[in-house]
């Protein structure tokens, strides 16, 4: 900062240098905000001063110095100073000098939207709306930069506190009439979405007059993100009849929206994207591989990634992470090899998908090549690699290697215990299951409900009766977790297979949850290996009153009534059915 201290000492020099000059040396000082000389004083080759030097008062706070500066370069030019002043209240702001911008926004005689607008979209926290309450006190009208900054601070609080700030913003901007403004209800309807309130969302972009591509955009990418795909096809329809023609991002939101358990939809849009010649741009075709891949059109994802003229990592893990789960592990190797080969890095989730599949089909030859490559390249630090390492090699029936892996981890969270009890009761070791969970509540780890899940399965096909009341009323009683249909199927089958079938079927009368069909034919199960028909017909008569239409379901309730001898019942029953899905061979 030396040479703002010769600049003082040579009040001449100011009348040779322009404003456009000065801006440069103000700009360039603040490019990292250290003191350096510029190269300005080099060139008009001032005399060395060396009563004053950087170590004094001026050279921490320069915003002072530089209001001075601006001052005598230009002393009958307000508007000058004000945009000079602007411009370094920017620099600060930008680099985060937030205690420098402050000062020099306290020592400023005259403020304008712009120098609240500069700070307002800097700070980008609840503070800013203090500097927007000021700005109001100061009779300073906000404009819809200063809006669009409020409304995006309101993203940032998210839900709680900015759910009431966005309302009261969104009255507020109302009034001053900046609720038909595009610029503003964009980022209004943005806001909705991030904090998810999807119908005033809607109720602000309804009254946008002129909507440009963004605003649809807007739109379309708020029902996406909460869920509603439904919504946002029916607003692309009516974005397609206004006469607005959607771009790659309104593809790839609309196709993020994730149509659970059908593809019809996202093949419609598909062939739209086709058609407006979207379906090359890459993004486009990664949301539509991941949208087959969701959905279980796992062919149809594959053919969108092999007609692919470029791909990029996530691309290839998606179609790994779609393979793994179905446990496909040749072509997940497969897939590996050529990723690779076009030289592309397998990440920790490429590594753990392929795990996962490894685990799922017992490839243990292609799992031990991929916890080799893992450690090679450091993946096995990660979380999710070790995770399903363990998984895998327990699936495998490889305990000794799941243990080392298990073992090997630096600092196991919660999923790992968790991975490590169930590879325990999994391959048959109820206790050492129990083991672990102890060890994991000593090390400060608190379970969850899936952790104690696994503990429940354990006693029930270890038949700890005693262990899985104890460990049923830990969960309640000291963790607080409430029990939802899978703990309850588990206490059920535990009673069960102890024979205690008067108090499993007290458990299941009682439960404040409606029970499941694994739940119901369990104790079904139970009591026809005990000889209690009349407690089976009745868990089986509830299952048919729930999947009326499961033959599984019809098939255990013909059982019970053929284990009574009550042949007409049990030949009424089978005729209802189709006999091929009975279970009857059609085979001669």
């Amino acid at each position: 900062m030396q040479c703002y201290f010769r600049f003082r000492s040579h009040p001449t020099f100011f009348s040779h240098l322009r404003l456009s000059s000065l801006t440069r040396i103000i700009s360039s000082s603040f490019h990292d905000l250290t003191p350096s000389p510029p190269a300005a004083a080099h060139q008009y080759r001032l005399p060395p001063t060396p009563s004053v030097t950087t170590s004094g008062r001026h050279a921490s706070n320069p915003a002072p110095l530089l209001s001075s500066l601006v001052l005598l370069s230009t002393p009958n030019h307000s508007q000058l100073l004000h945009d000079s002043q602007n411009r370094v209240l920017n620099a600060c702001v930008k680099r985060k000098a937030f205690h420098r911008a402050n000062k020099l926004f306290a020592e400023m005689t005259v403020r304008s939207v712009i120098t609240y607008n500069i700070v307002i979209c800097g700070i980008m926290n609840q503070e800013g709306f203090a500097y927007f309450t000021r700005m109001l006190l100061e009779s300073i009208h906000p404009d819809d930069i200063t809006f669009n900054a409020l409304l995006r601070t309101c993203k940032e609080l998210r839900r709680g506190t900015g759910v009431i700030i966005c309302q009261q913003t969104h009255c507020f901007l109302a009034k001053l009439g900046f609720g038909s403004n595009c610029f503003v209800a964009s980022a209004l309807v943005g806001s909705y979405a991030e904090i998810g309130l999807p119908a005033d969302a809607r109720r602000a972009f309804d009254q946008v007059l002129c909507k440009d591509l963004v605003m649809w955009n807007v739109m379309v990418s708020c029902y996406a993100s909460n869920g509603l795909p439904f919504e946002a096809c029916d607003l692309y329809n009516a974005m397609s009849s206004c006469g607005v023609t959607g771009d790659a991002y309104t593809f790839c939101s609309l196709l993020r929206c994730g149509f659970v358990g059908t593809c019809d939809l996202a093949k419609q849009l598909h062939g739209s994207a086709v058609k407006l010649s979207h379906s090359s741009d890459l993004m486009v075709a990664s949301a539509l591989v991941h949208m087959y891949v969701e959905n279980g059109g796992l062919d149809d994802g594959r053919k969108t990634f092999d007609d692919m003229n470029s791909k990029n990592v996530v691309t290839w893990n998606t179609m790994i992470v779609g393979y793994g789960r179905q446990g496909h592990g040749n072509e997940t190797m497969r897939l590996l090899r050529d990723m690779l080969r076009q030289g592309f890095a397998a990440d920790e989730l490429t590594l753990a998908s392929v795990l996962s599949s490894c685990g799922h089909s017992s490839s243990t030859d292609e799992l031990i090549q991929v916890h080799e490559f893992s450690i090679k390249g450091g993946f096995e630090l990660f979380p999710s690699v070790s995770n399903a390492l363990v998984n895998a090699y327990s699936k495998c029936g490889n305990m000794a290697d799941a243990s080392r892996s298990f073992t090997s981890t630096a600092k196991p969270d919660l999923v790992t215990w968790t991975s490590m009890i169930n590879a325990h009761w999994t391959n048959g070791m109820p206790d050492q299951a129990l083991d672990v969970f102890e060890k994991m509540v000593s090390c400060g780890v608190r379970p969850d409900d899936v952790a104690f899940l696994g503990v429940l399965s354990a006693c029930s096909h270890g038949g700890l009766l005693i262990e899985g009341f104890h460990y049923f009323n830990l969960m309640t009683a000291c963790y607080h977790i409430i029990p939802n249909e899978d703990h309850y199927t588990c206490l059920i089958d535990l009673l069960s297979r102890s024979g205690l079938l008067n108090e499993a079927f007290t458990a299941l009368s009682l439960m404040p949850i409606v029970p499941r069909r694994d739940t119901l034919a369990a104790f079904a199960g139970a009591c026809k290996i005990h000889g209690k028909i009349d407690a089976a017909k009745w868990a089986a008569e509830m299952l048919q009153q729930f999947e009326p239409n499961e033959a599984v379901n019809q098939t255990l309730l013909s059982s019970l009534y053929a284990a009574i001898e009550d042949w007409s019942r049990a030949g009424e029953i089978r005729k209802r059915c189709n006999h091929k899905a009975l279970g009857c061979s059609f085979v001669v």
